[in-house]
C-alpha cells in the first residue's frame, strides 16, 4: 500500500540551546514508510558516525524509521523551512506541507 500524506509536527519557534524534536508519521503505508527530512528543500543527511557528523557540523539525529528529527541543542543556524517525505517503495512518495521553525 502506498503511503498517505504524512503528518509533520514542527515547532514554529524554539529557544536557542533547547532540545527540539520534529516528528513525521503516516499510518497507511505497507510496508511501513521510511521518512526523510528536508530543510529549505535540501535533504538532511543521516548521521552515520560521530566523525563524519562533526565534520559536516550536524547538530541533529534523524531516524528514518520513526520519522523523528531531534536537535540536542538548536542554534540560530537551524532556523528554516522543514518538511518530511514518506516513502516505502510503493506508489509515489508523499510530502507534508512545509513548516517554518524560527530559533
Amino acid at each position: 500500500v502506498a503511503p498517505t500524506t504524512p503528518v509533520c509536527e514542527v515547532p514554529s519557534s524554539a529557544m536557542t540551546g533547547t532540545v527540539v524534536e520534529l516528528s513525521c508519521k503516516e499510518t497507511e503505508g505497507s510496508p511501513p514508510s521510511e521518512y526523510q527530512w528536508y530543510k529549505n528543500g535540501v535533504a538532511l543527511l543521516e548521521k552515520t558516525g560521530a566523525g563524519s557528523a562533526r565534520a559536516a557540523n550536524i547538530t541533529y539525529t534523524m531516524n528514518k524509521k520513526s520519522g523523528t528529527l531531534l536537535f540536542n541543542t538548536v542554534t540560530k543556524n537551524d532556523t528554516g523551512e522543514y518538511f518530511c517525505e514518506a516513502s516505502n517503495g510503493i506508489g509515489l512518495s508523499q510530502k507534508c506541507s512545509v513548516k517554518r521553525m524560527q530559533v
